[in-house]
């Protein structure tokens, strides 16, 4: 069973952080936007180039989390350098060459960090890593050429041209380093640093920073296989789950509240799932969304069906924990403990609100939300609705969500200014997130009419997925606790039709729909 539910209620929000009026697919799961299913990443934390200043000032989020029509386009202020264009002194658009010339070093110059990982990221839209790094090669082996061809001090400007090809390719084993897997890049990267030996053979420190550099990317390689290898062997799903119900268990069996009945406690335990998970995405994970889809196939995803894993487990934590919500009221008998569940839940989506974890509060909304609990309205008529009245709030689809953007933006602002690890939490609304870079690719192009890559688009796209990563990086403050952690990993979860027997056998039918409904089940 796919944990992905039943449909809301018409008479409620319809699980409206996920369902509401923001245009396209719908985000209720990341195979809505053509992602293949596929094989697992390394579940570690990669060092980022340090760029957030820069980052913040390149282009600034709106409500519509969307980029201003013309993206790209030269305006006022704009200048060009050969085939690269400025504006206000920042790069927008370039030729291709041009671009991958302005990634690689010279002797004078060294390209900006955040250039670096923007080009790199946003390249394998364009090309694979293999040949990008193939490329890279190429206009080292030219440079190189041009400087042995001089007669001024040419070992001393061959020994700091190497030096800075070394740099450039630890920045990306380190910011990428599963681009490696491939073979072509890996034999791409042996030939560019063979070379570069050659430069600088008398003193041996660009050959022990090669050294370096070669041991911490094998490093990296064999903790990723290490991790697929137990998978492999494990046979592990996308995600962790109990089993599926399809009649309500005996009365004797635990529910939530006996597990934790503090608020705080759960939503602490929420987060550190969430950050778990959280942290074996990569950055080049998400650019999948965009480099995998092929507009003449209705943006299907095609090629490497091995590189989205994580998303693809995420996305499912989601739905399993909306499930799991919907079956802890609906397995309650008795009216009045039903009504201290949904009580409940609402105070932990508050605390996760508070703590700065709108994902699992908007699974839990989407939970409540969703018909088989959204229908029990003797229940709900006992309920005090005002927080989750609030909490709606936050979560209207309203003007793009506009609401959950300007909490986030607070949330983000606290973090960035945080004096305790327990501010520094920001773990977004992933299906939106996933959503805007989806569509910020969808709605500008990549080439502009004169044949440039529209680089300001990449710049943005760049700037989103830097900030979610660095959301992901933040350790936990919370203690861990492992009895009630393994209870919402692996606590059974009823199956649609479950859910909507125990509702109903809660509370009757009331209109024809639902008594056909009812009868279809009953049968």
């Amino acid at each position: 069973m796919s944990c992905s539910g039943p449909r809301a209620a018409p008479g409620r929000t319809a699980a409206r952080g996920l369902r509401g009026s923001y245009a396209g697919p719908d985000p209720g799961s990341l195979m809505a936007l053509g992602l293949p299913k596929i094989s697992p990443l390394l579940s570690g934390k990669e060092t980022m180039p340090q760029t957030s200043v820069v980052f913040s000032t390149i282009l600034r989020p709106s409500c519509s989390a969307q980029v201003q029509p013309g993206m790209g386009e030269r305006g006022g202020g704009a200048s060009s350098s050969g085939d690269l264009i400025f504006q206000d002194g920042r790069l927008i658009s370039g030729s291709l060459e041009a671009l991958m010339e302005h990634l690689v070093p010279t002797v004078d110059y060294y390209p900006d960090r955040t250039y670096i990982f923007t080009f790199l990221l946003s390249s394998r839209v364009l090309m694979p890593p293999h040949d990008l790094l193939a490329r890279v090669g190429h206009i080292c082996l030219e440079q190189r050429q041009q400087l042995e061809a001089g007669s001024d001090k040419v070992k001393a400007k061959l020994k700091s041209f190497s030096a800075k090809i070394v740099q450039l390719l630890k920045e990306w084993t380190e910011a990428f380093p599963y681009d490696f897997q491939d073979e072509k890049t890996m034999a791409e990267l042996k030939a560019i640093t063979h070379r570069v030996t050659q430069c600088d053979e008398e003193s041996g420190t660009v050959k022990k920073a090669i050294g370096q550099m070669m041991q911490g990317l094998l490093l990296s390689l064999a903790a990723r296989g290490q991790l697929q290898e137990l998978r492999e062997k494990l046979r592990l799903p996308a995600v962790d789950k109990g089993p599926v119900l399809k009649a309500k268990p005996p009365a004797t069996q635990k529910d939530i509240l006996g597990v934790c009945c503090d608020a705080l406690v759960l939503a602490q335990q929420l987060t550190h799932i969430e950050l778990e998970r959280l942290s074996s995405i990569q950055p080049e994970d998400l650019m999948q969304i965009i480099s995998h889809m092929d507009s003449r196939d209705k943006h299907r995803c095609r090629g490497d069906l091995t590189k989205t894993y994580s998303l693809e487990a995420y996305d499912n934590w989601f739905n399993c924990l909306s499930m799991l919500v919907a079956t802890e009221v609906c397995r309650v008998v008795k009216k009045k403990h039903r009504t201290r569940m949904l009580e409940f839940f609402i105070d932990v989506a508050r605390e996760c609100f508070n703590i700065g974890n709108f994902n699992s509060m908007m699974a839990i909304i989407s939970g409540m939300n969703l018909s088989p609990v959204a229908r029990l309205k003797k229940t709900w008529s006992k309920v005090k609705t005002a927080k989750f009245d609030v909490l709606e709030h936050h979560m209207d689809p309203s003007s793009n969500f506009c609401n959950y953007r300007t909490a986030l933006q607070g949330a983000t602002q606290r973090s960035q200014t945080a004096n305790s690890s327990r501010e520094k939490i920001v773990i977004p609304v992933f299906n939106l997130f996933i959503k805007d870079i989806y569509f910020l690719h969808k709605i500008h192009t990549n080439h502009l009419p004169n044949g440039h890559i529209n680089f300001k688009k990449f710049w943005e796209i760049s700037r989103q997925i830097h900030e979610f990563m660095t959301w992901t990086h933040v350790e936990c403050p919370f203690e861990k606790d492992k009895k009630i952690q393994s209870y919402l990993l692996t606590a059974p979860i009823y199956s649609e039709e479950a859910l909507f027997i125990a509702s109903f056998e809660s509370e009757g039918p009331e209109n024809h729909m639902e008594k056909d409904n009812w009868k279809t089940l009953s049968t």
